[in-house]
């Protein structure tokens, strides 16, 4: 009997890859067998994910970051001929010094020539992973490379938020990419007036990554939830069959990791399999445990939520599952 270590990224502190290996660690240390099956949620870390379960072949390619300077970026080839893009890789805020962050002045155009470079690769559909962009310009800077999609683009969203009004691309993530409270409204504004995009709008996803969802949608994109989409790809209904345990979890669980990231899914699947769930967090915000409960959830824990613990509170966290898993044999 063994269990499944199935965690997503804890955001700027390890990777899914990092975090899996850690709790892994601690169960072995218990006694008990894990599986390592680190997740993604369709943002930052999916294609390491991917990889990680399916293979397949990195490339590289230089693309502009969002202030128009070459970088190298790279994008994963999987076995089956489709590519794995992140928005992230060529557009993301870690490019940018805090002094950088600008939104109004920078643009998705990386994103494209990432897209572009997969397509000359050959590339025979491509997978593009939403999150962690340093822009909100709607895929303007997209649609300055691209005029038209030359392969089926799936587009997997980490977050349900609509292009425009509260809960759209501007004033919800606007804020976290620098964008002061004028400077909010004038790219609120800026996203109105792409009448290219008003069809697509509302699309749960259009605004994820600064609007991109919907840029790439109007060019023809479908837009799917990342979770799901990670959890089939890596076939997790079939590995999760027959364990003792699974163990998921994110950096920060608050009340959107009950919308489509990583932790829900699992719960979700675990519910369907019959199998326990466990979710952890660095933090958990009050009342995100409900939403995880209900949707499967068996416990929600929170750990130190220091960041330089991460690691030992993991392998920790791993150590007493695994104890109580051989305890209930």
């Amino acid at each position: 009997m063994n269990v499944l270590a199935c965690p997503d990224k804890l955001k700027g502190v390890l990777t899914a890859a990092d975090a899996a290996r850690a709790l892994a660690a601690g169960f072995r240390r218990a006694g008990v067998e894990a599986e390592e099956l680190p997740l993604a949620d369709g943002g930052e870390g999916t294609a390491a994910a991917l990889h990680s379960a399916l293979g397949g072949e990195w490339r590289t390619a230089f693309v502009s970051d969002p202030l128009g300077r070459k970088v190298e970026a790279r994008f994963l080839l999987l076995p089956d001929g489709r590519a794995v893009v992140e928005s992230a890789e060529a557009i993301g805020l870690w490019r940018l010094e805090e002094r950088e962050r600008d939104p109004l002045r920078v643009t998705s155009r990386g994103l494209g020539e990432l897209i572009l470079a997969a397509f000359d690769a050959g590339a025979t559909g491509i997978l593009v992973a939403l999150g962690g962009s340093a822009t909100v310009d709607g895929g303007a800077g997209v649609r300055e490379v691209l005029d038209r999609l030359a392969a089926p683009v799936i587009v997997a969203c980490d977050v349900r938020n609509p292009l425009l009004g509260e809960r759209g691309a501007a004033r919800v993530f606007g804020p976290q990419k620098g964008a002061d409270p004028a400077q909010v409204e004038e790219l609120e504004r800026r996203l109105a007036a792409m009448t290219e995009l008003a069809a697509v709008a509302d699309l749960p996803g259009a605004g994820a990554a600064g609007g991109l969802g919907a840029g790439l949608a109007a060019l023809g994109a479908t837009l799917v939830p990342g979770g799901e989409l990670v959890l089939e790809a890596v076939g997790f209904g079939a590995r999760v069959a027959g364990v003792a345990l699974a163990v998921t979890g994110e950096g920060a669980v608050d009340r959107s990791s009950a919308e489509g990231k990583t932790p829900a899914g699992v719960a979700t699947s675990c519910r369907r399999a019959g199998v326990p769930c466990v979710v952890f967090g660095g933090r958990v915000e009050p009342g995100a445990s409900r939403e995880l409960y209900a949707a499967g959830a068996t416990a929600v824990f929170s750990l130190s939520g220091v960041p330089d613990r991460a690691r030992d509170d993991l392998a920790e966290f791993g150590e007493a599952l695994g104890r109580l898993v051989r305890a209930l044999r």
